[in-house]
């Protein structure tokens, strides 16, 4: 048996791996080739943004960017940022003039990469029009919402706001006379993430809402009586 496998299997083996190769410089050769263009970086809220344009002209130690003029102030970290690079499969780094990573990034979802910053957290980089169309949407939702039942029965009013209540999240404020399972529950804080708004509280239990077809937000998981929050 050990015979065959040293004959047979390692061969075709080898022969799996020297075609596979290829295919993974190709990998990288498509990520590269999906950067070019205009990405904005930012904090996980978007408090603090910046806008990076990435090249497929070569520079010394990697490929050449430019940022925006303000991108030093809003994130300082940036002013060390010379070039970019693809290392690997799959991370998209951004670093300085000695080819070293200021922060690496690797993708969580189509077209959002997230990067990690010791001592200081995580950055998000996405396509600028993404971005812009997030933002939009972030807008849309600032103002009062009611929270009904599913037979349309209103149990809460209350009022998002952009107003931050701490690097990822914004203000939230319950109207009186709630149902008592969300004056219980008493949120404080929200942000929209990935598809998602979340409500979150003092004590930092999370409901999550997701859209539906109806222009609604409908809490996760579903169940028979659920909870809905509309614009009011």
């Amino acid at each position: 048996m050990t015979r065959r496998c040293s004959g047979i299997v390692l061969p075709a083996l080898l022969a799996l791996l020297a075609a596979a190769t290829p295919a993974r410089s190709q990998d990288a050769a498509t990520l590269k080739k999906e950067m070019i263009g205009q990405w904005e970086l930012s904090t996980t809220e978007r408090g603090k943004t910046c806008v990076v344009t990435l090249k497929a002209d070569s520079s010394p130690q990697g490929f050449k960017l430019e940022l925006e003029p303000g991108c030093g102030a809003a994130l300082p970290f940036t002013r060390d940022i010379t070039a970019w690079s693809i290392k690997g499969l799959d991370i998209v780094r951004l670093q300085d003039a000695a080819g070293q990573p200021v922060i690496d990034f690797t993708e969580v979802e189509s077209g959002i990469f997230e990067g990690l910053r010791q001592g200081e957290g995580i950055y998000i980089l996405q396509n600028l029009a993404a971005a812009r169309s997030l933002a939009k949407s972030m807008d849309q939702m600032i103002g009062d919402w009611s929270m009904v039942r599913g037979k349309g029965v209103v149990i809460c009013g209350l009022t998002l706001t952009n107003t931050e209540a701490d690097q990822d999240n914004f203000e939230v404020f319950l109207k009186p006379r709630c149902d008592p399972a969300v004056a219980a529950f008493a949120p404080t804080k929200w942000r929209l993430d990935r598809g998602q708004m979340i409500l979150m509280s003092a004590r930092g239990d999370i409901w999550q809402f997701e859209a539906d077809d109806n222009a609604q937000w409908r809490r996760v998981p579903d169940s028979a009586d659920p909870l809905i929050m509309l614009r009011q």
